[in-house]
């Protein structure tokens, strides 16, 4: 049973990263969007994690500071009991000094692991910051060379007559017997209404010579 499951998932496996192979090979800037996404998704679980830390640090720091001024608090209790021959007294103020006193070095060195793990999640935000920007220019580069690249491969299917399509080449035929037709209607009515306005001035002018002869 157990293998038999083992072999489903690694069946289900296998099918997703093969969907996952065919997606990028069909937009690969796509995959690269949701990758990218992905790592800014995972850095900013760095950075909450990082602000929990200092969150930590502030309350350690309270809990030291609150720990410390009660040991000088007890010590001096501690004193005033033992010169007041307040045995009693002095003994449970004492007690209650060396519970203070070993609460702040367990602080001392619980921040001190904290601010480690402070610098060391520092680092590595920063790290994934810089990482996360550089993939965001690669990007842009890739994206840049790709608009490039369908830009040059449109042109040629434009230029080039061997290898764009059929359908693509009658188009621009069509477009450029339309022209051709357009043209030569324009230069005849150009020309027909030359001709038409300098015959009617020859007439007018033919016309008023006789007049002048009769």
């Amino acid at each position: 049973m157990t293998n038999l499951f083992t072999r489903i998932k690694n069946t289900i496996t296998a099918d997703l990263h093969d969907a996952l192979d065919q997606k990028e090979k069909q937009n690969p800037i796509a995959m690269l969007n949701q990758y990218l996404r992905e790592c800014e998704q995972e850095t900013d679980k760095v950075r909450k994690l990082l602000e929990r830390q200092y969150i930590l640090k502030d309350e350690f720091t309270r809990e030291y500071h609150q720990a410390a001024e009660l040991a000088n608090k007890r010590k001096h209790q501690a004193e005033v009991a033992t010169r007041a021959g307040e045995t009693d007294l002095s003994d449970f103020a004492s007690a209650e000094y060396q519970q203070y006193t070993d609460r702040t070095r367990r602080i001392e060195v619980s921040l001190e692991q904290v601010g480690e793990q402070i610098r060391d999640l520092e680092r590595k935000y920063e790290e994934m910051k810089h990482k996360l920007k550089d993939m965001h220019l690669r990007r842009m580069e890739l994206m840049g060379r790709e608009n490039v690249t369908r830009a040059n491969h449109r042109i040629n299917q434009v230029l080039d007559a061997h290898t764009y399509s059929d359908q693509s080449y009658s188009k621009f035929k069509e477009i450029e017997n339309y022209l051709e037709r357009l043209e030569h209607q324009v230069n005849s009515s150009f020309y027909r209404n030359t001709i038409d306005a300098r015959i009617a001035q020859l007439e007018k002018e033919m016309k008023f010579e006789e007049s002048k002869s009769i």
